[in-house]
């Protein structure tokens, strides 16, 4: 190697100091390419800043897509029929019209008025009919985008807005408690349909999937014979399947005990309050109607369950009427969710409260269409006698309580209707109920 004035002359410190200055060099490179990289993410940064990102502007044709809504459904003379308006919207057209008309008097989002740009917003008609379609088929926000030219975000909220509105104005009517006049209405009509005095409906839950379960929440939700989230719905149904009592929004990990355990239906029991449920069966006097129920539930005076292993005749015969009879729940989840296919696949909301808006307006929906094809065992008075509303004290409230699980007075219930049905209701074929069918 050449002599070099820079260099020490031993060749061990000319290697050693070769080597450093390729190392101290090399460490350069890096710093200055890692400080390259670090102006430009700067120079990125603060480029997307001060880059003002704006939604796309679609032109849609509100009007036609209005004029189009009413020459298909609500013109004098429609496209399509009533038939069809029916399948589609799942009820009459009287009945949507007066759904529409009672919104749009309440909420002024319902009503047509002009946006910031100072155009014309969209009707009645056509929110309404955007959130029924998404309650009805289950349909994603945007999918209607083309018939009712309405975004997604306006989508969603007219659902929204839809079912929170039907809840405040319709809960106090169709949600509503049997008074002493649809007690004895329910004891009527279901004696002569399925031969059981006393009986109020029937009690069960409902699992509604939900898709988009916080995941810090899906363990909770999460029951093993699922495998996905869902929410718990516990409601009654009488034999024309009004539901008299709805409780959404229990985790899906729990069972219907837990369910029943936390629910309100039996509240007005041990507060001693609502109208005066007597019956008298096979020459017996009880104090309170009864729900059917399955295997799960306990064993108090207002729950009668089928017999698992009957031994005789009469038991079998109880058996048989018994689980027919607790078909009527069944059939109304059944076309709850065949009617409002939203209940019936997974929900794409995010929050529990928008669950159950959702779920309730599509049971006050329900009620509201059988009411609409006179269909309903009782009818609504709002004049009718509740009852006693002022509850009871704390002793006598825990006198109830001790009543309502009493499983004396339910064997001694569940003996005496053996005895009446073998001695009083004779046995059909089948189940020993129609099949009612119902348009989906």
């Amino acid at each position: 190697m050449a002599s070099n004035p820079w260099w020490p002359s031993s060749s061990d410190d000319e290697e050693e100091m070769f080597f450093a200055n390729v190392v101290l060099r090399a460490g350069q490179i890096l710093i200055e390419e890692e400080e390259e990289e670090e102006e430009e993410e700067e120079e990125e940064e603060f480029s997307s800043e001060n880059v003002i990102t704006r939604r796309i502007r679609i032109n849609r044709d509100r009007q036609g897509a209005h004029d189009k809504l009413v020459n298909d459904y609500f013109s004098d003379e429609p496209l399509y029929n009533a038939d069809i308006f029916r399948r589609r919207f799942r009820m009459s057209r009287r009945l949507f019209t007066r759904i529409a008309n009672d919104l749009a008097g309440l909420d002024p989002f319902f009503t047509q008025r002009p946006d910031a740009r100072n155009y014309e917003g969209f009707t009645t008609l056509q929110k309404c009919t955007a959130a029924i379609r998404q309650l009805a088929y289950g349909t994603v926000a945007d999918a209607l985008d083309e018939y009712l030219q309405m975004s997604a975000r306006t989508t969603r909220e007219c659902l929204y807005r839809f079912c929170h509105n039907v809840v405040k104005l319709y809960s106090k009517k169709y949600l509503r408690k049997p008074n002493a006049y649809d007690v004895q209405q329910l004891y009527q009509a279901h004696e002569a349909r399925h031969g059981f005095p006393g009986m109020l409906g029937s009690i069960d839950c409902m699992h509604w999937g939900w898709h988009n379960c916080p995941t810090a929440w899906r363990g909770q939700y999460t029951r093993g014979d699922h495998g996905y989230p869902t929410v718990i719905l516990e409601a009654v149904a009488s034999q024309d399947l009004w539901i008299w009592h709805s409780f959404f929004g229990l985790p899906g990990s729990l069972n219907d005990l837990n369910v029943l355990y936390q629910s309100a239906i039996f509240t007005d029991v041990v507060n001693g309050t609502g109208p005066d449920t007597r019956f008298t069966v096979s020459g017996v006097e009880y104090r309170r109607g009864y729900y059917l129920a399955d295997g799960i539930y306990p064993s108090w005076s207002t729950i009668v369950k089928t017999i698992p292993y009957p031994e005789d005749e009469k038991r079998k015969k109880f058996a048989k009427r018994q689980e027919a009879a607790r078909k009527d729940i069944e059939r109304a989840f059944g076309v709850l969710q065949k009617k409002w296919a939203i209940v019936a696949q997974p929900a794409r909301a995010f929050t529990p409260k928008r669950l159950r808006l959702c779920m309730y307006a599509c049971i006050l929906l329900h009620n509201m269409i059988i009411e609409d094809e006179g269909r309903a065992i009782c009818e609504y008075d709002e004049n009718a006698a509740w009852g006693n509303t002022v509850p009871v004290d704390p002793p006598q409230q825990d006198l109830n309580s001790f009543s309502l699980t009493n499983d004396f007075t339910h064997a001694n219930l569940q003996q005496d209707l053996v005895e009446h049905i073998w001695n009083n209701v004779n046995m059909v074929d089948g189940d020993g109920a129609e099949d009612e069918d119902e348009d989906e």
